[in-house]
């Protein structure tokens, strides 16, 4: 199996499209998901992937690239739970269910009306074996843009993200930080929609980076584990979706959970293989 998928890579394009834009993307989504997972933020990340649908359907009907469509609808989207949150007394989760349940209705209809299921079938639930050259240098520049950012404004997001009170003390703009990071959460779920698609998108986020978090104390090493799980699950996903004909996306997500799984049981902060030998 490993020598078929080795012939594929050399003779098909399709492929190598796939696991390039595979392995970038298990890269910017393990980063982006570190500070996820520490601001408490993953029912965001699920919201905003859904969010994208409506822009990806109109983006459709109108015969653009959905990048443009799936990211306004995307930014409109954590706005508008970021607004609600702040200006009223409804709790943030109550907002984000408003929010993505209304944004997904959205989609559905808009998803009748290009009435093209197949395609949109595929931003669902990925088709990452249908990336096209585009696409992939898309998902190249956007992740490099995100990775840039984050290291430019490192400093600012890790302390905002541990304790933005003393952020806002020190006279930081925690509310812009919130929203850069909020708009860096976008472009990589848009991204991330080629490999796992939006239902799955929050998987990718979330996964390697709560991994990565049962190993390491310092954000640095938690992001570079996590970027690391991310493309491993990638190139182990794609590699039993092409050899057995199965759903690739899909595939990246449970090798991911597998991970997390074996991890959960033997990593030092769990503690159980210790507690176990203990008891010997």
């Amino acid at each position: 199996m490993i020598a078929n998928f080795i012939q594929g890579l050399h003779d098909f394009h399709f492929l190598q499209n796939a696991l390039i834009t595979a392995l970038v993307i298990g890269v910017v989504s393990g980063v982006v998901g570190c500070f996820i997972i520490l601001r408490g933020m993953s029912l965001m990340g699920d919201a905003i992937s859904h969010a994208v649908l409506p822009g990806v359907a109109i983006s459709y009907i109108l015969g653009i690239n959905f990048f443009i469509g799936a990211i306004a609808f995307g930014l409109l989207a954590s706005i508008l739970i970021t607004f609600i949150k702040g200006n009223s007394t409804i709790k943030g989760d109550t907002a984000i269910g408003i929010t993505f349940s209304s944004f997904l209705a959205l989609g559905v209809i808009l998803i009748g009306i290009a009435n093209s299921s197949t395609d949109l079938f595929h931003i669902l639930f990925g088709n990452i074996l249908a990336v096209q050259d585009q696409d992939k240098w898309i998902t190249i520049g956007v992740s490099i843009v995100v990775i840039l950012v984050i290291v430019l404004f490192f400093k600012e997001l890790l302390l905002t993200s541990f304790d933005p009170l003393m952020a806002k003390a020190l006279g930081m703009r925690v509310n812009f930080y919130h929203y850069l990071l909020m708009i860096l959460l976008t472009l990589v779920s848009v991204t991330a929609m080629q490999s796992v698609g939006t239902i799955l998108i929050v998987a990718m986020l979330i996964t390697p980076a709560a991994t990565a978090f049962l190993y390491c104390n310092s954000l640095k090493s938690m992001m570079i584990l996590s970027a690391c799980l991310g493309a491993f699950s990638s190139f182990v996903g794609l590699f039993l979706g092409y050899s057995y004909n199965i759903a690739a996306g899909s595939s990246i997500v449970l090798t991911s959970a597998v991970l997390f799984l074996i991890s959960f049981f033997i990593s030092p902060k769990q503690g159980f293989l210790t507690k176990w030998k203990g008891r010997e």
